[in-house]
């Protein structure tokens, strides 16, 4: 009868109730992101040539009366008539030609990051 008694008085009141839980031990993610860079570029570049000085002659059925380019000189026809031609460059040293270049430059970077990470 102890048995019949301590099984029943068991059946009564049970053992007592437990709530399960449950712990997560595992987490994940992801991050993304996105940049993106405009960028403009004024330039401008100059080059200046320098040169010394220069000084020539050249022609056909042509007399000077003195030294050529020199102040006060005449030319004269040799030959009457005929074809002629006189050609006289004089150029003093310094800066003899100036080269400007201006340009633009544009230019977008787009640049695009994921990161993943998990525990």
């Amino acid at each position: 009868m102890k048995r019949w008694t301590l099984l029943i008085a068991l059946m009564a009141f049970g053992a007592p109730a437990a709530a399960q839980t449950t712990v997560p031990n595992f987490t994940q993610g992801s991050m993304t992101s996105t940049t993106v860079t405009d960028t403009t570029i004024n330039e401008t570049i100059v080059t200046e040539r320098e040169g010394g000085a220069y000084s020539s002659w050249s022609g056909i059925n042509i007399t000077p009366s003195g030294a050529v380019g020199a102040t006060g000189t005449t030319y004269s026809l040799t030959t009457d008539g005929e074809e002629f031609q006189l050609e006289i460059v004089e150029r003093q040293a310094g800066i003899i030609e100036t080269e400007t270049i201006t340009r633009t430059i544009e230019q977008t970077s787009t640049k695009n990051s994921l990161s993943i990470f998990s525990q």
